[in-house]
């Protein structure tokens, strides 16, 4: 029989929003427990250095608990922090953005930026959900995963993502189920554009002519496109839509007049309403001038670049995919701004100084990198007798890594953080995506190229 640990003060939460504790000199992960709790927990795993335990009881709890809207919330692996009041979640992560900077790096920002937050429900306009054929299940489950378990939840709704998406959850199940292929069919994948919804069926064997008319059926419908995909991400093919034969996904960026088309499987943030206002605020932090060249890296579909462009005189966009970088350029030219960009697949990964230089120079620079961070770009940044950029924005979505490259801008190559500041593109989970800003340091800001007079920075 598992441990019980009663008492168990909760200190703190950690990146997962476990709660921290401690007990005979060792360190307690639980599952479930909030910072100001006292719980009884039950430990379920132990290691040599800590334990992790879930919640048996609450012996005192916290004012910042609340009733999880989610029937499933105990079961799914989708969120962590549902029993967690909204502006609470933000605060906890704006500290761990904090703490990261200050224990992983010793840095700290001038000064902290409001976070930028949106509702905390109904907001996720992607998803990969997983799919599986369990007849002492009853059928087929379509959902994410149990929490630390590849086990699929037997959800029927999820309040993540948006009404008419989460009511498609049992039709789904039918759908499968009703499939030849059912035991073949491993993966839905879900995006939302601007005005449609597409379905993307990952499937291991082809569909029968009685399931390819089950599908178009249930595209007609729910009006909404389906896609299918053999293997991987570049395999997807457009199958079906009510509207014809070809795909409308886009997603709209109103304040710069850009329009991005893109494919289900190609990387684009989940909460489109955050994004709106990130890209915003990015650029305004940025603070790009009439003359300017601008460097994006990491610019996937152009998501920075394309509105970039609209406020400078040229965007060098740069990305790993040759696949997204023609993808980039397309909406660059549908959007009427293929002459002030330009657009060019490369390793970031691997970049060297020299690399970097001969790239030329840039007034601004915005980096979007993925979990992994910019760590070649933070040293090529960070180099002694570069000409550096007036300013930088990092778009980060861990801060671990964005702690250890803001320590190498800084420490190593003098550069100064400005600003910092938390985006909770992802409510209810403990996922904590970040901006931050830097500038050179006094003696590099007299030799900087002067490519205009520095506005005030915009910090909506």
């Amino acid at each position: 029989m598992a441990e019980l640990i009663s008492g168990l003060q909760i200190e703190s939460l950690d990146l997962e929003a476990r709660g921290i504790a401690h007990h005979q000199g060792k360190v307690v992960f639980v599952r479930g427990a909030l910072p100001g709790e006292t719980v009884t927990a039950r430990v379920v795993r132990r290691k040599p250095r800590f334990d992790v335990a879930e919640v048996e009881s609450i012996e005192q709890s916290s004012v910042m608990r609340v009733a999880p809207r989610c029937p499933h919330f105990s079961v799914c692996g989708g969120c962590s922090m549902q029993h967690l009041e909204p502006r609470a979640q933000v605060s906890i992560k704006q500290r761990a953005l904090e703490d990261s900077l200050w224990h992983l790096s010793r840095v700290r920002p001038d000064s902290m930026l409001p976070p930028i937050v949106g509702p905390a429900f109904g907001y996720r306009y992607r998803a990969r959900l997983s799919v599986r054929h369990v007849p002492k299940k009853g059928g087929v489950l379509v959902g994410f995963h149990e929490r630390g378990s590849s086990y699929v939840a037997d959800m029927r709704e999820c309040h993540v993502m948006p009404r008419h998406i989460s009511d498609l959850l049992v039709p789904l199940r039918e759908l499968v189920g009703s499939l030849t292929i059912r035991d073949r069919l491993p993966q839905i994948e879900v995006a939302q554009g601007e005005s449609v919804l597409a379905l993307v069926l990952r499937i291991l064997m082809p569909l029968s002519e009685e399931d390819q008319g089950r599908v178009k059926d249930f595209a007609l419908r729910h009006r909404l496109e389906i896609w299918l995909q053999t293997s991987g991400p570049d395999t997807i093919e457009f199958f079906c839509s009510p509207a014809g034969d070809d795909s409308a996904l886009d997603y709209a960026l109103a304040e710069f007049g850009v329009t991005m088309p893109f494919k289900p499987t190609d990387f684009t943030q989940v909460n489109h309403l955050i994004n709106s206002v990130l890209v915003g605020r990015a650029i305004r932090l940025l603070d790009p001038q009439a003359g300017d060249r601008v460097a994006d890296l990491f610019c996937g579909l152009g998501n920075f670049s394309l509105p970039l462009a609209t406020r400078c005189a040229q965007v060098l966009g740069i990305e790993g995919s040759k696949t997204l970088v023609a993808r980039a350029q397309a909406n660059s030219v549908a959007n009427g701004l293929g002459e002030k960009t330009d657009f060019r697949a490369a390793n970031l990964f691997n970049l060297t100084p020299s690399d970097w230089a001969a790239l030329g120079q840039f007034d601004r620079v915005l980096i979007d990198p993925p979990r992994e961070g910019a760590l070649a770009v933070a040293q090529a940044l960070s180099q002694p007798g570069a000409v550096r950029p007036r300013r930088v924005v990092y778009v980060s979505c861990n801060p671990a890594t964005l702690a250890r490259d803001a320590g190498i801008l800084v420490n190593e190559g003098g550069w100064v953080l400005r600003q910092a500041g938390v985006v909770n593109m992802f409510p209810n989970t403990s996922h904590v995506e970040s901006i931050a800003v830097f500038e050179p340091g006094p003696i590099d800001s007299m030799l900087a190229p002067k490519s205009g007079p520095a506005a005030a920075v915009d910090s909506p």
